[in-house]
């Protein structure tokens, strides 16, 4: 088993006993499990997945921050992190409409780069809730999971 806390700058969002923790590394999806070897990394905008080893996990939508792995203790260190319970699909929407609209937007006072990172966030509360399908494409996506 893994002691899993996810800490944000304001609050504790959630210390739990789990199996497994898939996060949104900088440069991929990384998949921990008990006895993984001390790592640090940085996270990136994306969806946790926490619980057992098979089957479907919990969710939350994180926007960057750092990881630790230590003695079977996970610990994030996040910007800013959300339990899918805790996310307002309706405003999420909103804020993906916004972004994607500013992004299609060929105007000189659009800060782009600004929008993009909207965009992602608003992605990754939808993702943490189900409304919005996750990347295919990352190794550790398991099909059959249910999550």
């Amino acid at each position: 088993m893994l002691e899993l806390e996810v800490v944000t700058p304001y609050r504790q969002v959630l210390h739990t006993q789990v199996e497994s923790v898939i996060v949104p590394a900088t440069d991929g999806y990384l998949g921990i499990m008990s006895n993984h070897a001390p790592l640090v990394c940085g996270l990136a905008i994306g969806v946790l997945h926490y619980g057992p080893a098979h089957g479907a996990k919990q969710r939350l939508a994180l926007s960057g921050g750092f990881l630790e792995v230590t003695d079977n203790k996970v610990t994030v260190l996040a910007d800013t992190a959300e339990l899918a319970e805790e996310i307002d699909v309706l405003r999420a929407q909103e804020a993906k409409r916004r972004a994607e609209h500013r992004l299609r937007t060929r105007a000189a006072n659009i800060d782009y780069v600004r929008a993009e990172l909207a965009l992602k966030r608003a992605m990754a509360r939808l993702q943490a809730v189900g409304v919005e399908e996750e990347d295919q494409r990352h190794p550790l996506h398991d099909r059959n999971a249910g999550h």
